[in-house]
């Protein structure tokens, strides 16, 4: 049933229940290095929520396609079929969906006893909220973490779905997994990974909160260190009204910045941590970068020890040097997407494939199950598979 690809999971089979956001994120870095991901999809081809059905959906790229109708019995038995010879399985719904389907954990660890079954929600699988809708912007607000994004004075900005979906979500569940999986390597058995976003979101904040027992965070936003606080700290609008990127924390590199911007013998300057000055200071240092454009800042501040970058947009990022140079996008089908990360010395990875359209796989998958054509066309025009 497998398809061998390169890649430090390649020999291991994941069967994805179709989802959106942190379920196919996370079956995208599975997929990506080297895991053979089959995902099941709707036997109508449709999928939910707002996730596109396209070749063009970076998440969903990698990975082999199998269109079921879940609602049928024979459907189930299916997919419960194919759990049974997979080493894991990502699944998104709302806690008790997969139980009701007959797809449950002690259904499918009794037939497979060595399965990792991830479960990816935004609440967890216990709780008050457990059972209750929601999206990135709730599960990191009940965190504790939106409350920390935006500026000094403004309302909370959520950082697109970042923390919650990808960060805090289906990277949280991919590490889970891989673990999971490296323990039934060493002999170990499967078991559930209950991911929430609340959980992994809350994890992103850890070395926050250690700052905040310190005495060195404030729960005021847009107030502290790295949170657009210090004035050298921030993005600063250039002439040609674009944007630079400012990280000079250290004093070493504070002092870069002061000589590069002009300002190493202004004495306002000079108490780098006065907080009560910082709002003079940004104001400052506002006024200097709007004297130059964006490409004259490159030009004088790029490869130095200020900590320093240009804001890329989406569309900019591919074509920097860096990023070309390091070939941190491809093109896969035709579209420039993210290349794999992260990457190894030893262990090559294949390049991306496009997202499969739904069924696309299917006959493949299903030959690999030992069905012959006839059971396969049976299937189909029963409407089990699509």
């Amino acid at each position: 049933m497998s398809t061998t690809r390169g890649g430090p999971l390649s020999g291991l089979t994941i069967v994805e229940f179709a989802g959106i956001g942190p379920g196919p994120f996370c079956g995208m870095m599975l997929a990506d290095h080297g895991a053979d991901v089959i995902r099941i999809d709707r036997a109508s081809g449709a999928r939910g929520g707002s996730q596109p059905v396209s070749t063009k959906d970076v998440l969903a790229r990698g990975r082999r396609s199998i269109a079921l109708d879940l609602k049928s019995e024979q459907g189930v038995a299916l997919a419960r079929r194919l759990c049974t010879g997979a080493d894991g399985l990502i699944e998104g719904f709302r806690p008790g969906v997969m139980e009701r389907l007959g797809l449950g954990p002690e259904e499918l660890l009794r037939d497979n006893p060595k399965l990792v079954y991830g479960r990816m929600t935004g609440w967890g699988q216990t709780g008050p909220y457990a059972h209750a809708a929601g999206h990135d912007i709730n599960y990191i607000a009940l965190s504790g973490a939106l409350a920390h994004f935006g500026r000094a004075g403004e309302k909370p900005t959520p950082p697109i779905n970042l923390v919650g979906d990808f960060g805090g979500g289906g990277m949280m569940l991919a590490f889970g997994m891989v673990a999971a999986l490296l323990n039934v390597a060493r002999g170990g058995e499967g078991q559930v990974i209950d991911a929430a976003m609340t959980d992994g979101s809350a994890v992103l904040m850890a070395m926050l909160h250690g700052m905040r027992s310190m005495g060195a965070w404030s729960d005021e936003r847009g107030t502290n260190i790295i949170d657009t606080g210090a004035p050298f700290y921030d993005t600063y609008q250039t002439a040609d009204g674009k944007y630079v990127a400012i990280g000079s924390i250290e004093p070493q590199f504070y002092a870069e910045l002061r000589r590069l911007a002009g300002l190493a013998d202004d004495p306002a300057f000079d108490a780098q941590h006065d907080r009560a000055n910082w709002p003079a200071l940004k104001e400052k240092l506002a006024g200097v970068f709007a004297t130059k454009t964006r490409a004259e800042w490159d030009a004088l501040m790029e490869h130095t020890d200020v900590c320093y970058a240009p804001v890329l947009t989406m569309g900019e990022a591919p074509e920097h040097p860096h990023n070309r140079t390091r070939e941190t996008f491809v093109t896969v089908g035709g579209d420039i997407q993210p290349a794999p990360a992260p990457r190894y010395s030893d262990t090559s990875t294949d390049p991306p494939r496009p997202a499969p359209l739904p069924g696309a796989d299917t006959d493949a998958i299903l030959a690999g199950l030992g069905m012959t054509g006839s059971e396969r066309e049976a299937l189909r025009a029963a409407g089990t598979v699509g």
